[in-house]
């Protein structure tokens, strides 16, 4: 039986954050064009390891958007480095660190599987 963990509210919210920091940044990114410089359109060639494919003109990324892109990296560093360094982990023996790791990545859903299953 796997051992489960109680992680303290603050710990839940920030990987909570973390996910949706990196679900916005994922969305931003495929409605960004494929440059952040402007340049001119390519195909990769022929005998290429990949398929060939064609690469329209990029306009590049504007001034709001490289701020958006910048603002959200900012965020999911501070949230990553708020999740990895908090004392909860100090609590967590040294081995089963991995899991309970993994674990609080799987926490919402579970939480949520749990409180469907009560009503």
């Amino acid at each position: 039986m796997a051992t489960t963990y109680d992680y303290p509210g603050d710990l839940i919210a920030a990987q909570q954050a973390l996910t949706q920091v990196r679900a916005d940044l994922t969305a931003l990114y495929k409605r960004l064009p494929y440059s952040v410089e402007p340049m001119e359109g390519w195909q990769r060639p022929e005998g290429y390891w990949r398929t060939p494919r064609a690469y329209p003109d990029s306009p590049g990324w504007s001034e709001q958007e490289q701020q958006d892109v910048a603002a959200l990296r900012k965020r999911e560093r501070d949230l990553t480095a708020a999740i990895v360094t908090h004392a909860f982990w100090n609590e967590v023996p040294g081995p089963e660190r991995l899991d309970a790791r993994s674990q609080l990545k799987h926490a919402l859903a579970r939480e949520d599987r749990e409180g469907q299953e009560a009503a």
